[in-house]
Formats: C-alpha cells, sequence, structure tokens
C-alpha cells in the first residue's frame, strides 16, 4: 500500500509537468523561485538520497555524487535552468527505476536502513523512509498545483 500511495505522487508529479518546454519549467511563481523543473530534478535527487544512499548505501549517482551541497543546498532547483525538458524527465524517471529496484529486494519494512538519522544517529526503516518520501512528494504537489496552473493554466491533474 505504501508503494501504491507513493506511485500515486510521483505519477502526479509526472503529469503536472507533461508537455512543458524549458521556458515553461523554468518559470517561477513570485516571491518563489522555485520550478516546476525544479522540483523533477530535487525529487530525483530525494529518490536518490532516500533509496541509493540512506537505504541501500550506495554512493549518490550522477549528476548528484559531484555536487558542494555545502556550498549550494539549493542546486538541485537552481542547476535545472541549464537541464533540457527529457534530461529532467528522464533524470527523474531513471531514480524512480534503481529506487523501485532496490524497494524490489526488500522484504522487511521494518528493517534498518545502512544508514542512521544524522541528528540523533537512530535507525530509519524502510516504512520510515516510504513514507517520508510520500509526504515528500505531497508537500510538492501542493506546489506543482499551483506553478502548473501559473505557466498554462492547466488545473486538475
Amino acid at each position: 500500500m505504501l508503494r501504491a500511495f507513493l506511485d500515486s505522487q510521483r505519477a502526479t508529479l509526472v503529469r503536472q509537468t507533461d508537455g512543458l518546454d524549458a521556458v515553461q519549467l523554468g518559470q517561477a511563481l513570485p516571491p518563489t523561485s522555485m520550478t516546476l523543473g525544479g522540483m523533477l530534478k530535487h525529487l530525483a535527487y530525494v529518490e536518490d538520497w532516500w533509496f541509493g544512499v540512506t537505504l541501500a548505501g550506495a554512493p549518490p549517482t550522477p549528476p548528484f555524487e559531484k555536487v558542494d551541497w555545502r556550498r549550494n543546498r539549493d542546486w538541485d532547483w537552481t542547476s535545472a535552468a541549464d537541464d533540457e525538458p527529457d534530461e529532467l524527465r528522464e533524470l527523474l524517471r531513471a531514480a524512480i527505476r534503481r529506487s523501485d529496484a532496490i524497494l524490489d529486494g526488500v522484504t522487511d519494512l521494518d528493517a534498518l536502513a545502512a544508514r542512521r538519522q544524522r541528528r540523533t544517529g537512530a535507525g530509519i526503516s524502510v516504512r520510515w523512509i516510504l513514507l517520508h518520501m510520500v509526504e515528500e512528494y505531497a508537500r510538492h504537489l501542493g506546489h506543482a498545483d499551483l506553478l502548473r496552473e501559473a505557466v498554462d493554466g492547466t488545473t486538475g491533474l
């Protein structure tokens, strides 16, 4: 059920950004600088971080492995302006495929991830990661609704 909810959230983001060109994906709704293109790249990074790095203990995948996150904490959001729409969409699709491959090997939702919480050192369960990812997508999908409507008037995706 958790994976079904996550898949639904992922599919909603894809619908919210489908058919938009580079200018539209790069359009912000002031006062925020958030864009739909940045959201695609951000959620690809979040997929990579939580499922690849945290759960599986793998190193970050390209392009995230070379980012100096201490210097630019918003790199995923801001660098999307330099990417083509098809590249952004494929970045997310590839991250989801990797995440799903990792999740396909999970047999216990209460198993602990390879990494622990940074602040407390407590273990992180697979269930916690899945719930967090549903929350992460849901939070940004509210933003995506507003951004898409501002870009071209489309609502109800």
